[in-house]
């Protein structure tokens, strides 16, 4: 296959795509979502099966746990992709929305029009239900979506992408709308990173590597996180029972998510009694634990912890731990390891919540809520595109409207400028 021509290909064919995707109205989209979502569940056999291919190859090809889990596609997961589609078929449309219209002293009109980006290339690696969510987000949101999946799920990504082009044909939308990359030559990354004449922004999901390259390499556009280093900071003003429950499933519901927390900080007033009942949670649940000098001292089984931990990001059942004498030293912690992903505090006490919220300089904050729950689906996006940690033009959960940009509008009776 020439790659370069291949490529090219696809790229023209999503811009002449993107063209009708901008004009199309929402009863035609959320046709679109809709017959999507019905296909994937009629076909929930066929995607199982597919899935069940992909993760035989990735086992024999020796995948990491954290690879082989993003990769499994469940009844369950099936059943959220179709969801999640019709979620977003629910959800307002943003096109077209004006904002901001304001009468200037000339007697003109100004404000903003929310508007496609054009042609949106998400390249990924394991996740298959980035498939359906990539497209259905960018059918809502007006965009042409041009879908790069990881070698290990591209016969899951195939069997999705045959859902998502019925649910096109039944609503007359172009099948160019959502195309998936069929190779899995590595130069077409390198390629489709490039083809700024047909694609507007990227938005690559995968491990450290993968999104280090698309930044470097890049010459569109990126929307991207590098790092989920998620903290949970137990205060000693925190109602004992809420922290342990949320400090558990923050760490151990799933452990290879970029919202999974890494870091532990415990004030110190609270940290015995705290770190008695967690530890033995996590113990019994398999989790290394790796902390301080003081934390160690409470619970001595613990190993101890590197500088190199507290900016680990290790999608493992591995938890650096922390004890801090209070708020100040915990946000401290925090804006000097973390990625500024997503970062919570417990406590009971309403002023130190509210700095917290206001200090952390991340793109989710939460107070007395597991930090799993930094996800588009949670975040009542629908789905999401991936989770963005710049702080422009999109940040957090990327869903419907940071996948549209605003222009100025001007109405006008005739005026002309003296």
């Amino acid at each position: 296959m020439d790659i370069q021509s291949y490529m090219h290909g696809v790229g023209r064919a999503a811009r002449e795509a993107s063209r009708v995707m901008a004009r199309a109205d929402t009863a035609t989209k959320n046709k679109a979502l809709n017959a999507m979502a019905d296909a994937i569940v009629g076909d929930a056999g066929r995607l199982l099966s597919a899935n069940r291919a992909d993760m035989e190859r990735a086992r024999s090809n020796g995948l990491d746990a954290a690879m082989l889990d993003r990769l499994a596609l469940s009844q369950k997961g099936v059943a959220a992709m179709a969801e999640g589609l019709r979620q977003i078929a629910q959800l307002a449309d943003p096109i077209g929305e004006i904002s901001g219209l304001n009468y200037r002293p000339s007697g003109i009109q100004v404000g903003k029009m929310r508007v496609p980006l054009g042609v949106v290339a998400i390249i990924y690696e394991s996740r298959p239900n980035v498939t359906a969510d990539a497209a259905g987000l960018c059918l809502k949101s007006g965009n042409a979506a041009i879908l790069r999946g990881g070698s290990e799920a591209i016969k899951s990504n195939q069997a999705i992408a045959v859902c998502v082009h019925e649910g096109l044909q039944a609503a007359g939308l172009p099948e160019a709308a959502v195309q998936i990359v069929e190779t899995t030559d590595r130069a077409a990354v390198g390629e489709l990173i490039a083809m700024h004449d047909y694609v507007d922004v990227i938005v690559p999901r995968g491990g450290k590597g993968l999104i280090e390259r698309i930044s470097n390499e890049a010459r569109i556009p990126v929307i991207k996180h590098l790092d989920g280093i998620c903290h949970v900071y137990i205060d000693d003003r925190a109602d004992l029972d809420k922290a342990v429950r949320i400090a558990d499933n923050a760490k151990t519901q799933r452990y290879g998510t970029c919202n999974t927390m890494e870091t532990l900080l415990v004030a110190q007033d609270i940290a015995k009694p705290v770190l008695t009942q967690l530890c033995r949670i996590y113990f019994e649940k398999g989790v290394e634990l790796r902390g301080d000098e003081a934390a160690r001292k409470l619970i001595p089984q613990m190993k101890a912890a590197s500088e190199e931990d507290w900016s680990t990001e290790y999608l493992a059942p591995i938890l650096s731990v922390r004890v801090v004498s209070g708020l100040d030293q915990a946000i401290e912690h925090i804006n000097t390891y973390g990625s500024q992903h997503t970062d919570a505090i417990v406590t009971e006490d309403y002023s130190r919540a509210r700095r917290f919220l206001r200090e952390v300089d991340s793109s989710s904050v939460m107070v007395n809520a597991s930090t799993r729950f930094a996800d588009g689906f949670e975040y009542g996006l629908g789905a999401e595109i991936g989770i963005s940690t710049d702080k422009i033009h999109a940040r957090g959960p990327v869903g419907l409207e940071g996948l549209t940009s605003q222009k100025y509008i001007v109405l006008g009776e005739g005026q002309v400028r003296a």
